[in-house]
């Protein structure tokens, strides 16, 4: 398990050819890049601010992190997330999930991003041309992970 809170860049190909190496059991890798869009509603969008508790972040990503691993068979699993000024076409989040079977490796990545959006305890704030607004929740995201309820 790695998971990661940083206000630096990543390197999506170094992060995945290290989570597989010398892993000869894995079947499936997959991943997800969350990535900062250039729209903040009607206004454009300038820079993304992310804020959160370090410590008490740390542990809800490791607490999300058991979770998948209690419902799937998983090899290696690696969260990272940046926190601080982002900008438009900058990475936010880099999840990946190895795996003996594509399912698990599919249904456990899509499950931890569902649940990083909702339970992750990170504060985000767009900055526009006309000011800045802190973002709401979104039901659609409620939605996507309110399917993974047992």
């Amino acid at each position: 398990m790695v998971v990661r809170v940083q206000a630096e860049d990543f390197d999506v190909g170094a992060e995945l050819a290290a989570l597989g190496r010398d892993r000869p059991a894995i079947g499936a890798m997959t991943s997800f890049v969350g990535m900062v869009r250039d729209s903040g509603g009607d206004d454009p969008l300038v820079a993304l601010v992310l804020e959160h508790y370090p410590g008490m972040t740390e542990r809800q990503l490791e607490a999300i992190e058991a979770e998948a691993r209690r419902r799937w068979p998983l090899d290696q699993v690696l969260v990272i997330h940046r926190h601080g000024r982002l900008c438009p076409g900058d990475r936010i989040v880099l999840v990946a999930t190895t795996s003996a079977h594509r399912d698990a490796a599919f249904d456990s990545c899509r499950f931890l991003i569902d649940w990083l959006k909702t339970q992750a305890p990170f504060w985000k704030q767009e900055v526009t041309t006309t000011g800045s607004r802190w973002v709401e929740a979104k039901s659609s995201d409620d939605d996507a992970a309110a399917r993974w309820s047992l």
